[in-house]
């Protein structure tokens, strides 16, 4: 870190959010293709969402590992790699022919996501001057909130006009241009301290959070026997893992950073607000078409509003949290969400739309407004040698709490909806909006759970500023 001060810091976190951003972008640009590509490819719905699940589960699995690489590789070589992967999986994916190819190319592409995120968060927690903390990793988890929740909208327009190749073919210009400008703005920062691999828990890491992952996507399946069975693997693998990882003198991820109670805090309600933003970007189109009678396009649409407003509300937050802390900023962003999620689970078939937009567009200034500064806030508790098992383990429960909301909401609307049709008779608009309700008021329940937490999660904006000095300088 000597020669922090001579590098340009802002270059380097401008590179670092928009590579970010393009990575997490692809984790949701083909939401709204998977029915064009399930007729085209001749694939059932099951097998269809493993586009999807399958990217999750090697961006979640990726994660922890690059804690590892973080110190063992020079940043400028990990950053290139993980583009790298990136490009090579976009190529194939435009040039895809089958489903299996696809697939393939979705996971090299989840390669490159899941080096990226920990790479990005890493990276511009050491540059950052320590007055603009909060600002830095604000304009972070807009990449990583906005990029997914731009997906959808951004492929529901090109997909009017184009087919899905075109989502890809896109990108990789984009990419190969974010490489060149990585190239002059980034530096090699961070110590390299090159501990020993242990490559029982990356084998133990892998096959416990696919597992889990699998087992959470598989809840609206038919195969309860499959998902319980992926779950208990799952879990196990998780238990020797934690207990390895305690026994190593280098583990390969340091759980040291779970001593902290805030940072603990924090990142609960990090997955708190990921997983009410990634499942309503999912929820609330399929509510829309199905029971507002909107079109694809018209659903995309609507959500960009609260997407705008949750990117604005985010660096707000930041700016807020480098002045004033967290000590009412958290409470309050976590209390919009709570309100707002409450008068969305009042949803019927009757709701005009523009109701719905601007509930939402106050639920993403919410998640904004908590997001960031609680992310931020987790990680200035630890020690700098604990930075990189910090971003990995908050960045992992951030991919987890997106699986974990996506199957249980979608599982419960759907569970719903069936029952609704099946006993009352009523018209498939009716039973769409009852499913989104009866949903929509679990998500409530575990919004005000968070809400409880944020009150412990504060502190006064000397202990902040006195934080920061010790840990940051």
């Amino acid at each position: 870190m000597k020669n922090t001060k001579k590098i340009n810091s802002t270059s380097i976190i401008a590179v670092l959010v928009l590579s970010a951003f393009i990575a997490t972008f692809n984790e949701t640009i083909l939401n709204v293709a998977l029915s064009g590509i399930m007729k085209e490819m001749s694939v059932t719905v099951a097998t269809v969402q493993w586009l999807i699940t399958a990217y999750m589960i090697v961006t979640s699995v990726m994660v922890p590992i690059t804690a590892f690489l973080i110190q063992t590789f020079k940043t400028r070589n990990l950053f290139f790699s993980a583009l790298g992967l990136l490009l090579i999986g976009t190529v194939c994916a435009a040039c895809s022919g089958s489903f299996v190819m696809l697939l393939i190319s979705r996971m090299i592409q989840a390669l490159g996501t899941g080096m990226m995120i920990p790479i990005m968060m890493n990276t511009v927690l050491l540059v950052s001057p320590k007055e603009k903390i909060g600002s830095s990793m604000a304009i972070c988890v807009c990449a990583v909130t906005l990029g997914p929740a731009f997906g959808p909208t951004v492929s529901g327009i090109i997909l009017q006009y184009f087919s899905w190749h075109i989502l890809f073919i896109i990108l990789i210009p984009i990419i190969v241009l974010v490489m060149i400008a990585g190239k002059f703005a980034l530096a090699n920062v961070g110590e390299i301290t090159k501990p020993k691999i242990d490559y029982l828990s990356i084998v133990l890491s892998t096959i416990g959070l696919a597992t889990i992952i699998y087992g959470i996507s598989g809840i609206n399946g038919s195969d309860i026997k499959v998902t319980l069975l992926s779950f208990i693997i799952g879990i196990m693998c998780m238990i020797i893992f934690i207990k390895r990882q305690i026994s190593l003198e280098q583990p390969m991820l340091n759980l040291s950073p779970f001593k902290y109670p805030k940072f603990v805090i924090g990142s609960l309600l990090v997955m708190v607000a990921m997983m009410t933003i990634f499942t309503m970007n999912v929820m609330l189109p399929m509510f829309m078409e199905g029971s507002l009678g909107t079109t694809t396009f018209g659903a995309a649409i609507s959500l960009l509003p609260a997407v705008l407003c949750n990117g604005i509300a985010a660096a707000i937050g930041g700016k807020i949290y480098d002045k004033y802390g967290v000590k009412w900023l958290v409470p309050v962003g976590v209390g919009i969400i709570t309100i707002f999620i409450f008068i969305l689970s009042f949803s019927s078939s009757e709701t005009s739309l523009i109701k719905i937009i601007i509930t939402y567009m106050f639920i993403g200034i919410g998640v904004g407004l908590t997001m960031s500064p609680s992310q931020t806030h987790a990680l200035n508790q630890l020690p700098k040698e604990y930075y990189p098992h910090g971003v990995a383990i908050v960045n992992t429960l951030q991919q987890v709490s997106a699986a974990i909301g996506s199957s249980l909401f979608m599982g419960i609307m759907s569970s719903v909806q069936v029952k609704t049709l099946a006993v009352e008779h009523v018209t498939s608009e009716v039973a769409v909006a009852t499913g989104f309700s009866s949903a929509t008021m679990v998500a409530f329940g575990i919004v005000l759970i968070g809400l409880i937490l944020s009150f412990a999660f504060g502190r006064s904006k000397r202990d902040v500023k006195s934080n920061k000095s010790t840990i940051l300088e």
